[in-house]
């Protein structure tokens, strides 16, 4: 049986060609990049502040040799950023932590220029860190006249501090640093002498203005370095609910300034999901689409998707459902297109694909036109992308819900399926796309629809190849539980969504903390189902401990553990949730053939 929604298509978005024209200023700064590039960061392959993971130079560069192993098989790597912690944390800027890099960056420097790599470094722009082995980054005696009375943050406008932090750059520009981000950032600090004279609003006015005016002489002196923004320069990260607020002040012309800004590190969307890592990747395309939102062209929207590692930054994911990661990081039509963690995970075969990716969409990203399109992902309908040029279309679709769903495509032309989730069988039937639940597909039109563009499956996330939605009153238990009954089906599975929101019916997250010590989710968003006194195991990905926190619980109850011919009883708790908020629903599902 078929369960279809008719949707119509709309598209919305930016055209990168016209719009990622360079923004030139007085000064002759030009933001924006000439090209797509490709930047490694091996950002996920250590993790200071989730995990216990150090930056070291042995690290670094063995990623630097596993860059080389991925060039060898056709890979782009235009950037190796170096990121956060590899200075010492009284240091300043301006020595590297000596534990880790006994002789300096000069090694790993060198070993770029031999290889034709730009090397990045991170900075904080005015915070100091705690990580989970102490103070990261610590007051400098250079910085002291510029540092606010929480002693965590430093003015811009005062002090010592950001005419320091300014020759600091240029020191390492001048030693052959290409790309510079911006971290950690927060426009409201000031000492306490300026909090007493302005006000609050008065001294965020001060510090971005001071940072503005700073950067756009930098960018002027170094006309070929590439300066990106992450934390701190706006944009809502925390969960992926509508409607969309205006967050991102366009006002201080960022811009101008910066070649990219980054929407999030990648965490749980707030649509409950059977595979964890596809609400992921929802993620990131909720994100895209509210900064695209809030003014930014796609081509500068750094969305920082794609990490691979064995830390607690990226839920220790290894390279598990990597392929969908990457086609969606690219589809979205950012020019900063970026891998970051552990390379070594990754086979030959592995980086052949990625250069397929690469060679794939890249091109379209210069020469072609990038729009969006559905509805915004947090609400759970159909989205996607479309990139075209005068050749041929590459269509992105992805499902965010527990049905099919059917959908319009762009092009009269016959279109090819070049990549596609496992399980249920996508098919085009009549100028119309069938997507099973949560699913993801790439569709070629025209120079695409050719089989030199296949990119295979993503094996790692299996698609049901039906789903209903069962009938289930919610029956309240206590303050924290509700429970739901229904009869399972004879041939099939049970999928279970549980979400906790406040009483606006708003997805509300739980946290556990960070490793080593932090709760799993399953531990705060529980569970349990039973038959009679028969307690049914139910198979959940959601048990482990998410930074991020998490606003849904997803499980699986096996046709095999089931009698048919009883109701199974599922009990869903919330530790920190309130049961009279809580929406649970309740899917028939089947895998009657994969692929």
């Amino acid at each position: 049986m078929k369960f279809i929604l008719l949707l119509p298509v709309l598209f919305i978005g930016v055209g990168l060609g016209a719009q990622n024209s360079a923004i030139k200023e007085n000064s002759g700064v030009a933001a924006g990049f000439p090209e797509p590039v490709s930047v490694y960061c091996n950002w996920a392959a250590y993790d200071e502040l989730s995990d216990s993971i150090r930056l070291t130079e042995a690290l670094a560069m063995r990623e630097l040799n596993e860059i080389l192993r991925l060039r060898r098989q056709g890979v782009r790597v235009d950037y190796y950023l170096m990121d956060a912690f590899w200075f010492e944390p009284d240091g300043a800027y301006r020595t590297w932590r000596k534990p880790d890099w006994p002789d300096g960056p000069d090694r790993w420097l060198e070993a770029c220029k031999a290889n034709h790599l730009k090397p990045g470094l991170w900075f904080s722009t005015n915070c100091l860190i705690t990580g989970t082995d102490g103070e990261l980054l610590k007051a400098a005696p250079e910085w002291a006249n510029s540092l606010a009375p929480d002693k965590r943050r430093y003015s811009l406008f005062e002090g010592d501090y950001f005419n320091h932090l300014m020759e600091t750059l240029q020191l390492y520009a001048d030693k052959g640093v290409k790309l510079f981000k911006f971290d950690f950032t927060d426009f409201g600090a000031a000492t306490e002498e300026a909090g007493k004279k302005w006000t609050a609003g008065e001294i965020v006015n001060r510090n971005q203005q001071a940072f503005l005016q700073a950067m756009k002489k930098f960018r002027h002196r170094n006309p070929d370095v590439v300066v990106i923004a992450y934390n701190g320069f706006g944009g809502n990260q925390g969960g992926t609910v509508v409607p969309f607020p205006e967050t991102i002040d366009t006002r201080w012309r960022w811009l101008e300034i910066f070649d990219a800004l980054y929407c999030g590190d990648p965490r749980l969307s707030d649509v409950p999901m059977m595979n964890f890592w596809r609400s992921k990747d929802l993620y990131s395309d909720h994100m895209v689409r509210q900064y695209l939102y809030n003014g930014v062209p796609l081509a500068r929207i750094d969305n920082f998707a794609s990490l691979l590692g064995l830390t607690g930054t990226c839920y220790h994911r290894g390279i598990t459902a990597w392929k969908g990661t990457v086609v969606l990081s690219y589809a979205r039509g950012g020019w900063l297109n970026s891998y970051n963690g552990s390379l070594e995970l990754l086979s030959d075969a592995d980086a052949a694909w990625l250069a397929r990716v690469q060679q794939t969409w890249m091109p379209l990203q210069q020469f072609g036109h990038t729009t969006v399109w559905g509805d915004v992902p947090g609400t759970g309908h159909p989205y996607g992308y479309r990139s075209e040029n005068t050749e041929g279309i590459l269509f992105t679709a992805v499902n965010p819900g527990h049905i099919e769903r059917e959908i319009d495509l762009p092009a009269e032309t016959v279109g090819r399926i070049l990549f596609h989730d496992s399980g249920f069988r996508p098919a085009i039937r009549n100028n119309k796309l069938l997507l099973g639940p949560e699913q993801l597909v790439v569709i070629g039109f025209g120079k695409y629809a050719s089989g030199q563009y296949d990119l295979g499956t993503e094996n790692d996330v299996i698609i049901p190849t039906e789903s209903k939605r069962l009938e289930a009153g919610v029956k309240r238990i206590d303050d924290h539980s509700a429970q739901v009954s229904v009869r399972p089906p004879r041939d099939g599975n049970l999928h279970v969504f549980f979400t906790q929101c406040n009483k606006k019916g708003v997805p509300v997250r739980s946290y556990g903390g960070t490793p080593p010590d932090g709760r799993p989710l399953d531990k705060l968003l529980t569970l349990s189902a039973r038959q009679g006194k028969k307690t049914i195991p139910i198979r959940i990905e959601y048990g482990k401990i998410i930074w991020s926190g998490l606003s849904w619980a997803a499980g699986e109850i096996a046709a095999a553990d089931v009698n048919p011919n009883k109701p199974v009883e599922i009990t869903c708790t919330a530790e920190n949730g309130e049961s009279q908020y809580f929406k649970i629903e309740v899917y028939a599902t089947n895998f009657l053939s994969t692929n």
